[in-house]
């Protein structure tokens, strides 16, 4: 219709097309007097120029632009430039600030970022050991290629290493562990895996069955986090950096305030966790936006593994993933207004926090007289998975329960001595 009219019009500048007062029609096409460009709206001032293209989009749906005998400057011209280079062509919108720019400069402002981050809250110091949590997705993928590259490019001078946690998930980790040792070989960074097997005696596919798939995250997530800082110290590193994005930081934030975790929510938004601890943990991809890592991984061809935890669609975070993810399609700048309001949250002087102190059984950090991970495999160990499940004060922490653990379990405990002390697991 408006194709047959821009036509219309190219002969006729007398005419113009009005909603009819006529029931059954339309349009109409009436005579006017024509105005001046300048005063039509932006849409009927590409018709009047002779030449319809859309404002938004990147290509014309009519082009007679030799009837107007005018050239359209090159951001309406077609394909948009990029904003900051002016030269190459336009390749992306980026999320975080919705500029269309070039992959070259995509590039050079992703890693830009990264680096600024890492210099303003001195992450690194010269000569660390690092180890990169690494379990072949996109976001430690990533996270592996950019800190190698910024590493030589800036000299940071630190020792970087992959570790990477196999939860024994047939079908799932065991494909993933693939694509990690590829990316050994491609960034030629050693990599180390701990298993769940060796530390607890214990698969995931293993839990599933005995506790199913309504808590079973909770299970992975407390004895991931135990692996990995097993794992360093296996490797005597002085830190571990993980590929938390803006996005997770975010729904943590979101779900540590439907939880009420006062503790949590208090420093779920540090850059750096885990100082008062045997290993802390940097998050260099605090501000980064999680569809920009999927463009850089995707624009720069990184070979990593794109498949969903298959004991994972039920898992609560999902819930606030999706809510997170409407939020950013309103206003995209809402992820890090969300994070920033995590970093002003005032924690009442009244408020009671928990003490951080050591497990009585393994040594591991812990605020109860048993950690979380000793509870939940006592738990399992007992045959009784759901004991630890939940909001739990303290967990069995008698000599009679202690001796009543498994000997699968015994044997599987380890001493472990790292850069930061002595670690009895």
């Amino acid at each position: 219709m408006r194709e047959g009219f821009a036509a219309f019009q190219a002969t006729n500048k007398s005419a113009s097309w009005v909603k009819s007062p006529k029931p059954g029609a339309h349009f109409t096409i009436r005579a006017f007097r024509p105005q001046p460009p300048h005063l039509l709206p932006p849409r009927r001032r590409h018709f009047a120029a002779g030449r319809f293209v859309e404002p938004v989009g990147n290509s014309p749906t009519m082009d007679s632009s030799s009837a107007a005998g005018a050239r359209l400057p090159p951001s309406r011209a077609g394909s948009r430039l990029c904003v900051r280079c002016g030269e190459r062509k336009a390749a992306l919108k980026r999320p975080k600030t919705l500029e269309q720019i070039c992959r070259e400069c995509f590039y050079v402002v992703f890693e830009d970022e990264i680096h600024q981050t890492i210099v303003d809250n001195t992450l690194f110091k010269a000569g660390e050991r690092v180890a990169i949590g690494a379990s072949g997705g996109k976001d430690s993928t990533v996270l592996a290629y950019v800190l190698s590259e910024l590493n030589r490019r800036h000299n940071y001078g630190l020792d970087l290493f992959l570790l990477s946690v196999d939860e024994g998930i047939t079908g799932y980790r065991d494909d993933s562990l693939e694509t990690v040792k590829r990316n050994e070989i491609q960034y030629g960074l050693p990599l180390k895996i701990v298993s769940y097997k060796d530390l607890y005696g214990w698969t995931m596919d293993d839990i599933v069955k005995a506790i199913g798939l309504k808590n079973n995250c909770t299970f992975c997530g407390v004895f991931r986090r135990q692996a990995l800082d097993r794992g360093a110290a296996l490797l005597k590193a002085d830190k571990i950096v993980t590929g938390h994005n803006a996005d997770d930081i975010a729904e943590t934030v979101l779900l540590n305030i439907l939880r009420g975790d006062i503790a949590r929510l208090s420093r779920c938004t540090f850059i750096t966790t885990g100082e008062d601890g045997p290993i802390p943990r940097c998050k260099p991809f605090k501000y980064t936006y999680e569809k920009e890592i999927v463009m850089y991984a995707y624009f720069k061809k990184l070979d990593y593994f794109s498949t969903e935890c298959i004991y994972s669609p039920n898992a609560y975070r999902g819930f606030a993933r999706e809510f997170i993810k409407d939020l950013e399609r309103m206003r995209p700048r809402a992820i890090l207004d969300i994070i920033k309001s995590g970093e002003n949250f005032r924690i009442s002087t009244t408020t009671r926090m928990p003490e951080q102190g050591t497990c009585d059984r393994c040594g591991y950090i812990s605020s109860q007289k048993l950690c979380k991970a000793c509870v939940l495999l006592d738990g399992l160990n007992r045959g009784l998975p759901k004991l630890g499940i939940g909001r739990t004060k303290a967990g069995p922490g008698t000599d009679g329960d202690a001796k009543q653990r498994s000997k699968g379990s015994e044997r599987n405990t380890l001493s472990l001595q790292g850069k930061h002390g002595s670690f009895d697991f």
